[in-house]
């Protein structure tokens, strides 16, 4: 068996978030309101897109989906990029501690506000 490559998976996840969202509209054009009004709460809690929890491998797809109903869906390079720092163990999205470490000033006894 050939080894996978994250590009490939990218491009699989892609291609199955595509399907998925062909089936909301299909359900949407049946029904007027169905994405906004019932998919897209119930896929937000399956991405726990709301939670303070880090991402995980297994929230990707439910937040792939999500970036699918938005008006600029994700190409395959970002796919790439995410899914690296996912595999590699890093989170895509800053920590609370990461985000203040950044915008802490860099000498504690400095007054500078600007």
């Amino acid at each position: 068996m050939a080894d996978i490559k994250v590009e490939h998976l990218a491009q699989l996840m892609l291609g199955v978030a595509r399907s998925q969202l062909a089936v909301l509209d299909s359900i949407e054009s049946l029904k007027a309101g169905f994405k906004t009004g019932h998919a897209r709460s119930i896929i937000e809690s399956a991405s726990r897109i709301r939670s303070n929890h880090p991402e995980t491998l297994s929230d990707f797809p439910s937040r792939l989906l999500l970036q699918m109903l938005g008006r600029n869906p994700p190409d395959a390079e970002r796919l790439t990029r995410e899914l690296n720092h996912l595999l590699s163990g890093e989170s895509t999205t800053p920590s609370k501690e990461a985000l203040a470490a950044e915008t802490a000033p860099k000498d504690a006894d400095s007054l500078d506000m600007t």
